[in-house]
C-alpha cells in the first residue's frame, strides 16, 4: 500500500513547473504589490487598470479588457468589442517613490487577439519595423517643457511660485532654488530608472521647467515621455500644484515645447547621420541625414497635425513675441545650424532637432509620422538646399498652417502623411476627422474676446 505523501509539494517537485514569466519575475524582484497596465489614446490621455499582482497571468494573456470609445481618441465606436492591454515587459517600471510597490508597464491594445491599428504604441512600432526592413533604426531625445501653476478661484492660472514673475526667468538659479524640492524629486527618480538625467533647469517662461534625460531607442523614449508626464503630474498635485504641457497657457509667455532630437543608426550600431566624406551643405551630415532631414521640411505643413495637435498649439507658433522676448517656436519650415529659430536645428553631426513639436504632441504619432516623412525623403532622395546662416530667412521656406484647421486640410492632402498611421489611409483619416471636430467645437464657443470687441461695436 503506498504512502500517503504529507507534503504534496514532494510530488510537484517531480514535474516540471512552468517557468515565471519576466513580468512577473520582475514585479517579484522590485516588491511590487500593484501595476498601473497603461496605454495613451490618440490624444495622448494615460489610460490605466491598476492590476495586483496576482493577476499578472491574467494580464499578460490579454484579458484586461477596456471600453475604447470611453478610453477616448482610439478609433472605437460604444457597440465594438474590448481593447486589451497587452503589457511590454521591457517597460515596466518601478514607482515605489509614487506609492511603495506600484509599478507601471505599458501595454499594447488588441482587439480580437490583434495588435490594435488605432492604438500609438502600436503605430510606432509598425514604422519602427518598416526602418527595420531597410536595416535602419531610430533613437531620439526628447525635451519635455512645462509649467507649475496653480488655479484661482476665479478660474485664472497663476505661477505656483508667486515670487517668480519675471520677463526674463530663464535660467534663474533662485527660480530652481525655491523648486528644489519638486525637481530634485524628479531627478532622483529618473536617475533611479536608468533614464540618465543631466539636467534640471528654468526655461524662458516664468513658472516654465525642463528636466532632460539620455537619448535611447525612440520607442523606449515615448514610453518614458508618457511615463515623465505621469510623474510630474503626480509630483505636482501632491505639492498643491498643477504641472501643465499645455502649449500656451499665457498669452504673454513662451509656449511649452516638446522638442526631439533624431538620429538613424545601421542594423549593427553605426551612426548613419554623421558625414563619412561628402559633405553637400557643410554641417557635417551625410547624405542620407540630409534627405531624411528634407523629407520632414517637404512634408512639413500636414507633419504639424500631429506635431501640434490642438487648437492651443497654434497660439504657441503663430505667437509674435512675449515678454522675454521670443518666441523659441519658428512658423517657417526651415533648417540651420546651431540656431534655435528653425523648424530644425543641426546641434552637431549626430543628430538633428526637431523643435516645432509642441507639449500637447503624442510622443508615439509624432513619432511615427516624422519616420514616415523621413524615409519619404530618403526614398525620393531629397536634397533640403542650403542652411539658413545665423538670423537668416529664406523667402521659399513653406510656411507652417497658422490653425489646427489648415493643419487637418494639409494632412488630407499629403497622402504620404496620411498614410503614416498605418499602411492604408483610414486611421490618418479618422485621425484628421477628429482634430478638425475639435477645431470646431472651439470655434463654436462663444469667447471673452468676442464679448470684448463685439458687444457695443455697432
Amino acid at each position: 500500500m503506498t504512502a500517503l505523501v504529507s507534503d504534496p509539494s514532494e510530488v510537484l517537485a517531480d514535474f516540471p513547473q512552468p517557468a515565471a514569466s519576466p513580468l512577473a519575475e520582475l514585479a517579484a524582484a522590485h516588491g511590487t504589490r500593484f501595476i498601473l497596465a497603461t496605454f495613451v489614446d490618440m490624444n495622448g490621455k494615460p489610460c490605466a487598470k491598476l492590476v495586483p499582482v496576482s493577476a499578472i497571468a491574467e494580464l499578460e494573456a490579454g484579458k484586461l479588457g477596456f471600453a475604447g470609445y470611453a478610453a477616448g481618441l482610439m478609433g472605437q465606436n460604444p457597440q465594438d468589442g474590448d481593447l486589451c492591454a497587452v503589457p511590454d515587459p521591457a517597460s515596466f517600471t518601478p514607482l515605489d517613490a509614487v506609492r511603495p510597490g506600484l509599478a507601471l508597464v505599458h501595454c499594447d491594445p488588441y482587439v480580437d487577439g490583434k495588435p490594435w491599428p488605432f492604438a500609438p504604441r502600436v503605430i510606432l512600432k509598425e514604422a519602427l519595423a518598416r526602418l527595420a526592413e531597410k536595416d535602419m533604426t531610430a533613437k531620439a531625445g526628447a525635451e519635455v517643457e512645462y509649467y507649475l501653476v496653480k488655479k484661482n478661484d476665479d478660474g485664472t492660472l497663476a505661477t505656483a511660485d508667486a515670487k517668480d514673475d519675471g520677463a526674463h526667468p530663464c535660467y534663474d538659479a533662485r527660480g530652481v532654488t525655491r523648486m528644489y524640492e519638486h525637481l530634485t524629486e524628479v531627478s532622483d527618480v529618473m536617475n533611479q530608472l536608468g533614464w540618465g538625467n543631466y539636467a534640471n533647469d528654468h526655461e524662458d517662461g516664468a513658472g516654465q521647467f525642463e528636466q532632460n534625460f539620455d537619448y535611447d531607442d525612440a520607442l523606449v523614449t515615448a514610453d518614458r515621455v508618457v511615463t515623465l508626464r505621469y510623474l510630474l503630474n503626480v509630483f505636482a498635485e501632491q505639492r498643491g500644484m498643477v504641472a501643465t504641457f499645455m502649449p500656451k497657457p499665457f498669452t504673454n509667455r513662451t509656449g511649452n515645447g516638446l522638442h526631439f532630437h533624431l538620429s538613424l543608426w545601421d542594423s549593427d550600431g553605426g551612426e548613419l547621420f554623421p558625414s563619412a566624406g561628402e559633405d553637400r551643405h557643410g554641417l557635417g551630415l551625410s547624405a542620407t541625414a540630409y534627405s531624411f532631414l528634407a523629407g520632414i521640411l517637404d512634408h512639413a505643413p500636414a507633419l504639424q497635425a500631429f506635431l501640434a495637435p490642438t487648437v492651443n498649439s497654434y497660439k504657441r507658433t503663430g505667437a509674435t513675441t512675449t515678454e522675454s522676448g521670443a518666441t523659441w517656436s519658428t512658423n517657417k519650415a526651415s533648417y540651420g545650424g546651431n540656431d534655435r529659430t528653425h523648424m530644425i536645428r543641426v546641434p552637431d553631426a549626430h543628430r538633428i532637432e526637431l523643435r516645432s513639436g509642441d507639449g500637447s504632441a503624442n510622443p508615439y504619432l509624432a513619432m511615427a509620422a516624422v519616420i514616415a516623412a523621413g524615409l519619404d525623403g530618403m526614398q525620393r532622395e531629397l536634397d533640403p538646399g542650403a542652411p539658413c546662416g545665423p538670423g537668416e530667412r529664406k523667402p521659399d521656406a513653406a510656411t507652417l498652417p497658422p490653425t489646427l484647421l489648415h493643419a487637418v486640410q494639409e494632412l488630407r492632402q499629403d497622402p504620404v502623411m496620411l498614410s503614416a498611421l498605418s499602411a492604408s489611409e483610414a486611421v490618418g483619416r479618422y485621425y484628421a476627422s477628429a482634430k478638425e471636430t475639435e477645431f470646431f467645437q472651439w470655434h463654436n464657443q462663444v469667447t471673452d474676446w468676442e464679448v470684448n470687441h463685439y458687444l457695443t461695436a455697432i
